[in-house]
């Protein structure tokens, strides 16, 4: 073989490539943490391990990918690089998220009203054997609610209560819940979310009430599973409240 056909054969370490494999297989675990909660495969815990194991394998994987890039010549030094690039990766997200729990309450209970919660009654046989209860555990987490999310209020709307409750049944549906009970004289509605990647499932119930000739529309979601919630409950309860807010024609001011 000439000198210019030595120099095009690639120059692959083992190391670099061993480093690739590690990273490779920690995407893979990481990937795979959320869709195997969601079907079934394993429980959650489970699912949060194998986030952790990918983490782990992510940083193994970018140290080895930092001593082959110092080692290696040509392409190897490519392979290297891809290895460092995909175990930071693999790393980062479970380093993000877990950084980003911290900076929530560890509660999974919202509601907009503290002092006299929606109450749950269909949603509670589908919630046996899930860790958390529905009973509402009153100040200790009211507390915590008012300091984290003290924008989460009733909402009161300029219509009598029928056709609010009308509005609030349309607007679950929009929010892609599965709806397990509407009570109509008791002004209750009952759902179930199910959150994207891991497939947790949230429990809301509405209520809706007459306040003085117009309506007041109380919402309280509570997860099944998990000490906190990284703030899950709080954003469905505001997004919620506000496709009813825009659907109102002539909107009141929220109220504590």
């Amino acid at each position: 073989m000439t000198d210019i056909d030595i120099e095009r054969v690639p120059r692959r370490t083992p190391l670099a490539v061993a480093a690739l494999a590690v990273a490779v297989v920690a995407l893979v675990l990481l990937f795979l943490a959320g869709p195997g909660t969601r079907f079934g495969t394993w429980d959650f815990r489970m699912g949060f391990q194998i986030m952790r194991w990918a983490a782990y394998l992510g940083v193994a994987a970018a140290v080895l990918g930092i001593v082959a890039l110092a080692l290696s010549h040509g392409r190897a030094r490519w392979i290297a690089a891809a290895a460092l690039l995909l175990g930071a990766l693999a790393w980062f997200v479970p380093w993000n998220l877990r950084r980003e729990a911290r900076g929530y309450p560890p509660i999974h209970d919202i509601t907009t009203d503290t002092r006299n919660p929606p109450v749950f009654v269909a949603v509670v046989p589908l919630r046996e054997g899930s860790p958390n209860p529905v009973e509402y555990e009153g100040e200790v987490i009211a507390a915590q609610q008012a300091k984290a999310y003290p924008d989460i209020r009733p909402l009161m709307l300029a219509m009598p209560v029928d056709s609010a409750f009308s509005l609030a049944v349309r607007a679950a549906r929009e929010m892609g819940w599965e709806l397990v009970d509407q009570d109509r004289r008791a002004g209750r509605i009952e759902a179930t979310a199910t959150t994207g990647w891991f497939g947790f499932k949230d429990d809301v119930v509405i209520r809706v009430t007459s306040a003085s000739g117009i309506s007041r529309v109380d919402v309280r979601s509570v997860s099944r599973v998990g000490k906190g919630d990284i703030g899950e409950n709080a954003r469905r309860i505001r997004e919620y409240l506000e496709r009813l807010r825009a659907s109102d024609p002539n909107p009141i001011a929220e109220t504590q």
